[in-house]
């Protein structure tokens, strides 16, 4: 289990120390030694010199005019804690009462890791977040108001980002009375409370005052309220104007909000100092509340299948070990590891149902917590990731996940969701739940991507606007998906005919059309898709022509696979299909009506194929689909004795009174030619098809050679 997950702190930062030993030297100065304990395991500084480890001062301490020099470090690695001796200097009468009253157990700083890798380089970096705010409308950074301020600038100085900060007028001087608040100070800090809005009660700013120092005082300076949530900052004393130096609270952290505004000065000058330094420390990738707009590198290497694929491949083995990872940046994508991963076995529940409410949720709860990615979603809920980014899962995420996938800070935060299976216990095919979660994500804007073994593509979750179902599309395919007018061919696994010409000179056709004809479904620059179930016969004969006229070919695709209670002949899937949604054999009925075809081809066909037939017929009368003409390829004798005797049944018995319309929708053609002139005469408008349509006795109209 990652350890970032669970930080209360940044990975540049230590918790605060308390001392443990205190000796008084002289009336300005004294030697603690400060006891760091529970440093995360993610402290940069654990795997650091020394030389680059520095322990930064309270800024309450600071502000009534104490410095601190630590003069060794000691961090034990293993036991994660760290002895820092420092030497407290006074820098004032005020800073002198405060010593004196300083004991153990109070806390006085903690340890920062100024590592130059995390340096901010280019100004650029900064100047994208001014205007940006976090998830509660916070300013990710500015000085003064929401959009930043003309007080500070940002310039590139020996290779690295400084912004210097205006001074306001003046200088913040202490009431009378200030002494008799310094015990309740020192007491303050042997507990978690905050104590500088207390101090800031005794501060005031006197425009009139000089900005220079002398030996003897500390001088405290303010700028306009500075929020920064997406870095570290730091004052570099060596910027800072001659004469000037700043004490060892010199670390502005990532959860300053409309603070950080006092800065604490010593030294001798008598030149006013006008402006402060900062130089600025990238937080955790995950942390740096970057929006996915601003990583170019992920944004395209997420592009490209190869990339993707590779990722995957690094996650722990075995397959069925459910496993996942949130990335938020393009070198993080491409350099991932097998320790990068959360994993877990997954554990297995007996739900109660909804009898026993309290329990089934409680029982819910608990199976989601075993799951990896909801380590990740939980920590974009609770603020720990901040950053937008791609989830990369093993496995298609369970639907009990939807309300943590579906909340607000997810939402905001996850920018695409990858998975490799659908399903651990099912392999490729998704249940009905599964589909329903599907329909939600896309609902709320969550990509959704499966990275598919079979076709070696990254293939999109796309539904049409009018549709309520939807299935994965390669990513170049989105708008061809998306735009598309749907045929589809239903016919026999078994058998596949003699129509492979035909129906290739009818699509061809179809696509020539479209330069002479204006209707909804068909014109000049209208792509095609075509559907089928997938497999093998007929299905194979209408993908395979699809693939080869450039029409995006589509399946709906059944788990046929041979167990004990299987009834029908095993399908293989047919190697022409491109775009696709899968089904478990106990859904095949919502699978069938999932089709959303606007114009079907039937070929010869089964028990299959008769219910197809049904449940076009069943949809125009219902209104679920416009009248529109549905081709029957075959001789007019098959679709008599497929047809007519169940047609006349209905009509002399009454019940289709009304229905008997439905009869012009469905076309006996045995060439293509005659298809053609079909779909012509209805894309003009000439076609007579509809409730105010004639009706045919046998249930379908032959058209004549």
């Amino acid at each position: 289990m990652s350890s970032y997950l669970y930080s209360d702190h940044y990975d540049l930062v230590t918790p605060d120390g308390a001392i443990t030993s205190y000796n008084i030297l002289d009336d300005v100065s004294s030697v603690a030694e400060v006891l760091i304990t529970n440093i995360s395991p993610a402290f940069i500084g654990l795997d650091l010199d020394n030389e680059h480890l520095h322990f930064n001062l309270k800024s309450t301490l600071a502000q009534l005019g104490i410095n601190s020099v630590d003069t060794s470090i000691i961090l034990d690695k293993k036991a994660r804690s760290a002895v820092v001796s420092v030497k407290l200097i006074a820098l004032n009468d005020i800073g002198k009462k405060m010593l004196s009253l300083l004991s153990i157990g109070a806390s006085i700083g903690r340890l920062f890791a100024a590592d130059d890798r995390r340096r901010v380089r280019d100004p650029d970096y900064l100047l994208r977040m001014f205007g940006r705010s976090d998830r509660k409308g916070r300013p990710l950074l500015s000085l003064g108001g929401m959009d930043g301020s003309e007080e500070m600038s940002l310039e590139k100085v020996d290779g690295y980002t400084v912004a210097y900060l205006s001074l306001k007028p003046g200088r913040l001087v202490y009431s009378d009375d200030v002494h008799g608040l310094l015990p309740c100070l020192e007491k303050a800090l042997h507990t978690p409370l905050s104590v500088r809005s207390f101090l800031q009660l005794q501060q005031q700013r006197e425009d009139g005052l000089s900005r220079t120092v002398s030996s003897g005082e500390a001088l405290l300076v303010k700028t306009e309220p500075l929020h920064i949530r997406t870095v570290f900052g730091r004052v570099v004393n060596s910027l800072l104007a001659p004469g000037y130096k700043h004490t060892t609270a010199s670390i502005l952290q990532p959860d300053t909000k409309a603070s950080g505004d006092v800065y604490e000065l010593y030294g001798e000058s008598s030149h006013e100092i006008t402006d402060i330094p900062i130089e600025f420390y990238t937080l955790e990738p995950h942390r740096e509340h970057v929006f996915f707009s601003d990583r170019d590198q992920l944004q395209t290497f997420i592009e490209d299948p190869e990339v993707i694929f590779k990722a995957f491949d690094t996650a722990p083995k075995p397959d069925n070990l459910l496993a996942s990872v949130f990335v938020v940046k393009g070198k993080q994508l491409l350099d991932l590891t097998e320790d990068d991963w959360i994993t877990s076995e997954g554990a297995h529940f007996e739900f109660p149902g909804i009898a026993q409410s309290h329990r089934q949720a409680l029982m819910i709860d608990k199976y989601v917590e075993t799951l990896p990615s909801s380590h990740f979603l939980r920590a974009i809920c609770n603020g720990l990731i901040t950053s937008q980014g791609i989830l990369l899962s093993r496995h298609f995420p369970s639907p009990l996940m939807k309300r943590m996938l579906l909340s607000p800070e997810v939402q905001r935060c996850l920018k695409g969701l990858y998975f490799r299976y659908p399903s651990r216990s099912h392999g490729e095919y998704f249940s009905h739940e599964d589909r329903a979660f599907l329909i939600d994500l896309a609902n709320f804007a969550i990509p959704v991507y499966w990275v598919d073994e079979r076709s070696g593509k990254i293939l999109q979750y796309l539904k049409k606007d009018n549709k309520d179902s939807g299935m994965f599309v390669p990513i170049e395919e989105e708008s061809k998906f998306l735009r598309s007018t749907v045929f589809g061919i239903y016919g026999s696994n078994l058998l596949s005919g003699t129509f492979e010409e035909e129906l290739r000179t009818l699509l061809k056709g179809v696509l020539d059309m479209r330069a002479d004809v204006n209707h909804p479904l068909l014109a000049e620059g209208t792509p095609l898709a075509l559907v089928t179930g997938g497999g093998p016969g007929a299905m194979e004969i209408g993908n395979h022509v699809a693939k080869d006229l450039d029409i995006l070919s589509c399946a709906n695709i059944v788990d046929f696979r041979v167990d004990e209670n299987t009834v029908v002949n095993e399908q293989h899937q047919n190697p022409y299909v491109d775009a696709k949604m899968t089904y478990r054999i106990d859904k095949v009925v919502e699978r069938q009506a999932e089709f959303n075809l606007d114009l079907p081809i039937f070929l010869m066909g089964g028990i299959g194929t008769d219910f197809e037939f049904t449940l076009e017929a069943v949809n125009r009368k219902v209104g679920s689909n416009d009248a529109s003409p549905i081709l029957l390829f075959g001789t007019p004798e098959y679709w008599e004795k497929k047809i007519t005797s169940r047609f006349q049944c209905n009509l002399d018995s009454g019940t289709i009174a009304g229905s008997e319309w439905t009869s012009n929708c469905f076309y006996c053609i045995q060439t293509a030619e005659q298809g053609l002139e079909i779909y012509r005469q209805f894309f003009e408008g000439t076609l007579p098809i509809g409730k105010d349509g004639p009706t045919y006795n046998d249930g379908f109209v032959i058209v004549e050679q």
